[in-house]
């Protein structure tokens, strides 16, 4: 009997052994997919929402994470950071490019070429991925290679590790060529084209793909789709993160500060133009801006702040004006992506808000200067009086609802009118208007 149990006790080990680790597999077995969505440029903001959506699909033990791209494009520092995150992650990935009409344009095909799984949807695009600096001028020839290069080279070994098309992804960037999804499907850019994102997950499953030193069967279908939106602080930063949002702000900034410091005390133009200018600074550091550019609006701002303290006649803001409209043109460069440029409309209307708001303060400012003194000593001369007394001499006039000690080099009657040439301290100075209108 006792023998018996020893031998039944080796026999026993090995059906645990082949057993616990099934029953393990099975209780931590992925029972979702999650699904997160980038509809805008690629920038620091979306960057930092694919890692917290990497976080969530880790929390959770994802089966798949699926990233739904529709970009032009965007900063080459945050595509990097979003490719590393892809390949770090445990968690298998997908790109998926949609909806129909999306694109996944420069900087989004490296970051497709990274994912484990690469689909698109009917009606998409994906290519364009030439470098363009955004941060500092034109580049030399000899810069413009380096970065091409680097870029193309990046591209090559993304498409290499993930068993795809090494040679089209070069070509991408060195030609900026561009593919539909049919085509990309012929060329072995992507795994497959995927109507919807059930079909995705259908398509899926079944599929090896290798993830990290060990490969992963993926059983996707049917599985419960969990989605990651942006949250309202993702969402308010992404919004930032667009030209034509970043200059608006600048320029909200801009007239703030002016009216501020125009009317001190005023508070509330201040605190708005404060929070503009802020706001406006950390759009510029997300879309890389020409410095050029934001220092000729900055001294734009200064000169139409010195027109109030310094009256140029509108010198100043001219020069303002002027350095206005070319920081403006200079602010990101013309070369750039459609994404990356300020709309002329923008340009045109904040411009010519300034030109109109700017010309007419001026304007006012000439003319307050122009006019006749309306108080004081200077506001009695030119005013017309009557004598209130036959002198010659000194003697009595009624001018601007006062009498008044006049002096006269000339004979003077009750009634005569007179005008005020100056001022003696208490006695003005006056001549004969004229004959006498008036007689007692």
């Amino acid at each position: 009997m006792p023998e018996r149990r020893k031998m039944s006790l080796p026999a026993l080990l090995l059906v645990l052994a082949a057993v616990f680790p099934r029953f393990c597999a099975a209780a931590e077995a992925p029972r979702e997919v999650v699904v997160a969505t980038i509809a805008a440029s690629i920038n620091p903001v979306t960057a930092d929402y694919l890692s917290a959506a990497i976080e969530k699909a880790e929390g959770v033990n994802a089966a798949l994470l699926v990233l739904e791209l529709d970009t032009p494009g965007g900063l080459d520092t945050s595509m990097r950071q979003m490719v590393q995150e892809i390949i770090r992650t445990k968690i298998p990935v997908a790109v998926y490019v949609s909806p129909s009409g999306g694109r996944a344009a420069s900087a989004g095909v490296l970051i497709t070429l990274a994912a484990d799984i690469a689909a698109m949807s009917p009606g998409t695009n994906i290519g364009a991925a030439h470098p363009v600096g955004v941060g500092g001028g034109k580049m030399d020839n000899t810069m413009s290679r380096k970065v091409e290069n680097d870029a193309a080279a990046y591209a090559r070994s993304l498409a290499e590790k993930k068993g795809r098309n090494a040679a089209w992804a070069e070509s991408a960037v060195r030609e900026s060529t561009s593919l539909t999804e049919k085509d990309a499907l012929d060329n072995n850019v992507i795994d497959f084209v995927a109507t919807s994102l059930d079909d995705l997950l259908a398509r899926a499953d079944g599929k090896k793909i290798r993830k990290g030193e060990g490969t992963i069967v993926l059983r996707t279908k049917g599985l419960a789709v969990t989605r990651f939106p942006m949250g309202l602080r993702h969402r308010i930063l992404s919004s930032l993160a667009d030209p034509n949002i970043a200059y608006i702000l600048m320029m909200i900034g801009i007239y703030g500060i002016f009216f501020e410091l125009s009317n001190p005390g005023a508070v509330f133009p201040g605190v708005v133009g404060g929070i503009s200018l802020i706001l406006g600074f950390y759009s510029l550091q997300t879309l890389s801006a020409n410095y050029a550019g934001f220092l000729l609006i900055a001294l734009a701002m200064i000169l139409f702040v010195l027109e109030v303290k310094v009256h140029s006649y509108g010198a100043l803001t001219i020069g303002g004006i002027v350095s206005l409209l070319l920081g403006s043109l200079m602010l990101f460069r013309a070369s750039a992506d459609p994404w990356l440029r300020i709309s002329w409309g923008v340009i045109a209307v904040m411009v010519g808000a300034s030109v109109l708001f700017f010309t007419t303060v001026v304007t006012l400012a000439v003319r307050s200067q122009l006019r006749k003194p309306v108080t004081g000593a200077e506001g009695l001369i030119g005013e017309t009086g009557e004598a209130m007394t036959d002198f010659t001499g000194e003697g009595k006039v009624f001018v601007f609802g006062e009498w008044w000690s006049a002096r006269c080099g000339a004979p003077l009657k009750k009634g005569d009118k007179v005008t005020v040439t100056g001022r003696e301290g208490m006695t003005l100075l006056v001549e004969p208007k004229g004959a006498s209108s008036w007689r007692p």
